[in-house]
């Protein structure tokens, strides 16, 4: 990955060639071009992280290209170069959006200085940007416990943060799939870029399409301005892409493209732009059943498992409850401010719950429990494990089916929606799906309300 991605655009040949060799041994990836109307065109395909503007073009002034660039990313610092000494001009610039000015016959020490600067202060920014309240607060250790499972799970994590390939993460809702994203990035070359993080679960095609790839002014009624995508938001950093298994046929393609060609278009747009950010995704579905059940691209599936971590459930870890609810009550104390304590007697009725929501499930528990409480002790009547519902190896016969896999899949639904009498809220949470997800299954299936042997229909909300 080169250090940074410039453009040039100066007339004079033997200018652009000594600066694009300056920029180059700094492992600069550089396009040099000589007129306005290049610059304008490789701005948008080139996807630059700085700009240098000779300020007379044969077509034009650095005037003309800086709004244009300002608009599009406003980001992306602009160096302006020209012959003349006049401080009038040098105003101009600054005031149409121009971070720095440097006059001519250059001096390429200070300009291999300005470079580095200027591409220091915008990563800086960056990173300020993606930060979170989470962040400041200190992430979660996604490691904690001594279990096998948990060690299993740190050593494929470490490997993944070595590399720079896609990685898939695969795991029931709540089991931490974006604590380990965050993990995962912040121990990788990419550690000192942006970390952006988008759940694909309930969006609508069109909007997780604008929120992906972005939109031009004026592309749909409400398009005010410009705005990027958070592809461009992620370049050179990490995208976590949350519920990929949730993203609809029409638009998965543009994923594919993405990871495997690092460019896209943005809504309204016909010129591609460049990207290079890191891709990690997760979902708490079966892809390799969604594949063969044609609600998800097969293609797209062998891209993103090139590298796949499986997290276990909390309920394969028990032996690691211990340092679980000591690390989540040590964050609710920051939180809310309240002292916490969990009496002995808890921790055996800890032990003994399924966990179907996993450790999100548990973090809910315990707050729950401690904001209840008057002095901040959370004994064993104080857990609140809400309605008990049926575990997955006492689920009367749900596993007594024969046939193939989307056979298989379409039985269980049946008999998942019957338990609950129709009701897709109740039984998408039982089966730990969106509900969006789930009634395209019923939809997908030809589940009618004749099928359900006299329970409810299922009727979208």
């Amino acid at each position: 990955m080169p250090l940074a991605r410039v453009l040039l655009v100066e007339d004079e040949a033997s200018v652009r060639t000594q600066i694009k060799l300056l920029l180059e041994t700094e492992s600069c990836e550089v396009v040099a071009v000589s007129t306005v109307a290049q610059g304008r065109s490789q701005f948008q395909e080139f996807r630059p992280e700085l700009c240098l503007l000779d300020y007379e073009l044969p077509d034009g002034t650095a005037l003309d290209l800086l709004a244009h660039f300002k608009e599009i990313a406003p980001d992306v610092p602009v160096l302006v170069l020209t012959g003349h000494r006049e401080i009038e001009l040098a105003v101009r610039t600054i005031k149409a959006g121009a971070e720095q000015f440097l006059t001519k016959p250059l001096e390429l020490a200070a300009l291999r200085t300005m470079v580095r600067r200027l591409l220091d202060a915008r990563r800086t920014t960056r990173r300020e940007q993606a930060r979170t309240v989470s962040e400041e607060r200190g992430e979660p250790n996604p490691f904690l416990g001594e279990s096998r499972a948990i060690r299993k799970l740190e050593n494929a994590a470490r490997a993944a943060a070595a590399a720079d390939s896609t990685v898939l993460l695969l795991g029931e809702t709540g089991s931490g799939k974006g604590v380990l994203a965050r993990w995962i990035h912040a121990h990788s070359r990419r550690s000192r870029e942006a970390f952006v993080d988008l759940n694909c679960g309930g969006l609508s095609r069109e909007m997780l399409d604008s929120e992906l790839f972005g939109h031009a002014k004026g592309s749909f009624t409400g398009a005010l301005q410009a705005k990027p995508g958070l592809f461009e938001v992620a370049d050179r950093g990490t995208f976590f892409l949350d519920e990929i298994g949730d993203i609809e046929l029409a638009l998965q393609p543009k994923i594919l493209k993405v990871v495997e060609e690092m460019r896209f278009r943005r809504l309204g747009e016909v010129v591609e732009r460049r990207v290079d950010a890191r891709l990690i995704a997760a979902t708490h579905q079966d892809l390799a059943a969604a594949v063969a059940a044609q609600t998800f691209r097969a293609d797209l599936f062998y891209r993103l498992e090139t590298f796949t971590i499986e997290l276990p459930p909390l309920r394969e870890r028990l032996d690691d409850l211990p340092e679980l609810v000591g690390a989540l009550l040590d964050r609710l104390e920051r939180e809310t401010g309240l002292r916490a304590h969990l009496e002995p007697d808890a921790l055996p009725r800890l032990r003994q719950h399924s966990w179907r929501g996993n450790i999100r499930e548990l973090r809910n528990l315990l707050e729950r429990a401690l904001l209840r409480s008057n002095d901040g002790t959370i004994r064993a009547s104080a857990l609140d494990f809400g309605s008990p519902s049926p575990s997955p190896s006492r689920a009367d016969d749900l596993d007594q089916f024969s046939g193939t896999l989307a056979e298989l899949e379409r039985q269980y639904i049946l008999k998942v929606l019957e338990r609950e009498n129709g009701n897709v809220e109740r039984a998408a949470e039982w089966l730990g799906l969106p509900r969006s997800t789930l009634y395209q299954r019923i939809k997908y299936y030809g589940i009618s309300p004749a099928t359900l042997r006299g329970a409810a229909a299922p009727t979208p909300e």
